[in-house]
């Protein structure tokens, strides 16, 4: 990642107390022993300079992305999806940041962030996936107000202060915003006005409901900066939604979600398309006669540094469709 320079910042006074989504954790010295679950966060904290400080990541949908490989290729995997508490625990972590309540919240699928309290150890969520959000229900969330980078900047500058390395978190910010700025301008003007769009994340059962992106998510967002519209209104963060109202929509473009997790069989894309080729309702969607069908890395739909390179990635491919000058 190229950078603008250096941003001086002021250095981390300890104790440290830091509202976190609805909690207060604190810290009294920069943790040395970090869990991180979730690909975003790990990737934030190698970004920072922190590889030496992280003792076990989980949750992982692609590779790393590539500047980090070297870093992570050190630090220990705990689990490909979900690990257990008594593997994070088995880390003795002074810290564990999380990249969604899901994992670590009210129904989460590690534990409760409480059950790490009870133990002192505190927990950090991003603020992307709990400002403006209801976790309180199982499942993804959902958004009453829209996904924006700002809540990625807030989160990389907060692990700034939590590690007293707000200089660097600055720094990178700063390359992260000219990235974005640059990206947008360079599609102005140039994507069919309110393109309908569908994205397709997963599905349970390959002839059920679809996982697909909601309103106000970080697909949307990466639409609504390319001036697309994304034909899912309802503010879940994942809904699930049937073919038969997917085609009631009439999306002009289908994008597919790539990753390397195989928890559920839709994951893998060749069997996204080949039920969109065969399904008796999916194949008659016109986007699928004309093949105006995108494959979108899933980082691009993570809050995170991969966020940014998702909205050039949709434009690239909106383009070889021939729906952007």
């Amino acid at each position: 990642m190229a950078s603008c320079g250096a941003v001086r910042a002021e250095p981390t006074r300890y104790p440290l107390a830091m509202e976190n989504c609805g909690a207060t954790i604190t810290v009294k010295a920069a943790p040395r022993r970090v869990v991180s679950v979730g690909q975003t966060q790990t990737e934030i904290l190698y970004a920072l300079g922190l590889a030496d400080r992280v003792v076990g990541t989980a949750v992982w949908f692609g590779p790393v992305a590539e500047p980090y490989e070297a870093a992570n290729a050190g630090v220990k995997r705990l689990a490909d999806n979900s690990p257990s508490f008594e593997a994070v625990l088995g880390e003795a972590p002074d810290l564990v940041t999380a990249t969604f309540a899901w994992h670590i919240g009210p129904h989460g699928a590690v534990a409760r962030r409480e059950q790490f309290g009870d133990l002192g150890v505190p927990v950090y969520v991003s603020p992307a996936d709990c400002v403006g959000k209801d976790n309180s229900a199982p499942g993804d969330g959902v958004r009453a107000e829209p996904f924006r980078m700002d809540l990625v900047y807030r989160n990389i500058r907060e692990l700034g202060q939590l590690f007293d390395v707000s200089s660097r978190a600055e720094t990178l910010v700063v390359d992260l915003k000219a990235r974005e700025d640059a990206a947008v301008a360079s599609m102005a003007g140039r994507l069919a006005r309110d393109l309908p769009v569908v994205v397709w994340f997963s599905s349970r059962d390959v002839k059920g409901d679809a996982f697909v992106a909601g309103a106000k998510g970080v697909p949307a967002y990466l639409l609504d900066k390319l001036g697309a519209r994304n034909v899912i209104t309802t503010d879940e963060e994942w809904p699930q939604v049937g073919w038969e109202s997917i085609a009631a929509a009439d999306p002009a473009v289908i994008v597919l979600v790539r990753m390397d997790r195989r928890l559920f069989p839709a994951d893998d894309v060749a069997v996204k398309l080949d039920f969109l080729r065969t399904d008796p309702v999916a194949r008659r969607l016109a986007a699928v006669r004309a093949n105006r069908i995108v494959v979108m890395d899933v980082a691009a739909t993570r809050p995170g540094l991969g966020t940014i390179d998702g909205i050039r990635e949709l434009a690239d491919n909106l383009k070889a469709l021939g729906l952007a000058r």
